[in-house]
């Protein structure tokens, strides 16, 4: 047996492999490495999706702009009592979910913490359609969203 993969598993292994979704997932990484894929003003396009869904999250969004390399970067800061990462990473979801498009792409990373932020976690966000989803032209969004723990 493999070494455990969590607390009680002993297999040490999965029951399959992901090949079935290897064409879709392949679609969104062509269309990323597409020239001007990513939409512009985000600002318009998903601010107002974060800031309705934060209402409803224990997030209080702090800062959101554009960062050079055309990706948005958001701060938040985790307004609950508690900070468990799966609480975190659900509201980030949630978050997600409110400006998701029809693929999307999301990365949970740790982030180095400052002074003014400790406990930082990162998620990276790519969503949006490729060349043969729906209505819309091809185009999608980036996002860098970072969570640090309240003060």
């Amino acid at each position: 047996m493999s070494a455990p993969r969590w607390e009680g598993d002993n297999r040490g292994e999965g029951v399959a492999d992901a090949t079935s979704f290897v064409t879709s997932a392949g679609e969104l990484l062509e269309a990323m490495r597409s020239p001007n894929w990513v939409a512009e003003q985000p600002e318009a396009h998903l601010l107002p999706h974060l800031q309705r869904a934060c209402a409803s999250l224990p997030v209080e969004l702090l800062d959101a702009r554009t960062a050079p390399d055309g990706s948005f970067d958001v701060q938040l800061r985790w307004s609950a009592e508690k900070l468990r990462v799966a609480d975190v990473r659900a509201a980030v979801f949630s978050l997600i979910g409110s400006f998701a498009e029809a693929s999307t792409y999301v990365r949970q990373r740790r982030s180095e913490a400052t002074e003014q932020m400790r406990d930082m976690l990162l998620f990276e966000v790519v969503t949006g359609f490729t060349s043969g989803d729906g209505a819309f032209a091809a185009h999608g969004h980036t996002l860098r969203i970072s969570v640090s723990a309240g003060t």
